[in-house]
């Protein structure tokens, strides 16, 4: 027997709804967020306990509607965590954090925690917390706000609720 549990795997159904939440999830992101360049910061703690974190840079502009990724392969790889993180068996726990970055004098940074198979806002104090860079390190502090609530729209393909 091995020392790390194993990972469960989801169906291919629990999972393609989870696709499904995560591209509503992602829009509603993007139209909380607004105009401007942001940083969606995904971190996640499987059930084995292992950590795994997921990054993606995005230029958002309202009208036209416009929306530039960076680097695809990182927004890919955002994306399949929040599939995993939204599906619920294969995460203990995860946030999803979103840093503005032109915001004078400092960035701003919201965040949304993952359970019940949606992102839900962060408390203010817990993602305060979150976001202070630790003494010994050069970043840049971040002023937080109250992440907006996300409309969940009815998933009717699924035939159960998700975990």
């Amino acid at each position: 027997m091995s020392a790390r549990p194993e990972l469960a795997h989801p169906s291919d159904h629990a999972i393609a709804a989870a696709m499904s939440r995560t591209l509503t999830a992602l829009s509603a992101v993007v139209q909380a967020l607004g105009d401007g360049e942001h940083t969606l910061n995904l971190v996640a703690q499987r059930t084995d306990h292992a950590f795994v974190t997921g990054r993606a840079d995005l230029s958002i502009g309202m009208e036209p509607l416009r929306l530039a990724v960076l680097d695809e392969d990182e927004f890919c790889a955002l994306r399949m965590l929040l599939v995993f993180a939204l599906e619920g068996s294969t995460m203990r726990s995860a946030v999803l954090i979103a840093t503005t970055a032109a915001a004078e004098p400092h960035p701003r940074a919201c965040g949304w925690s993952l359970r019940d198979g949606w992102l839900h806002p962060l408390d203010t104090d817990a993602l305060q917390a979150a976001v202070i860079p630790c003494s010994d390190v050069a970043a840049v502090l971040r002023q937080v706000y109250p992440a907006p609530v996300l409309l969940q729209l009815p998933d009717f393909d699924e035939e159960a609720p998700h975990a």
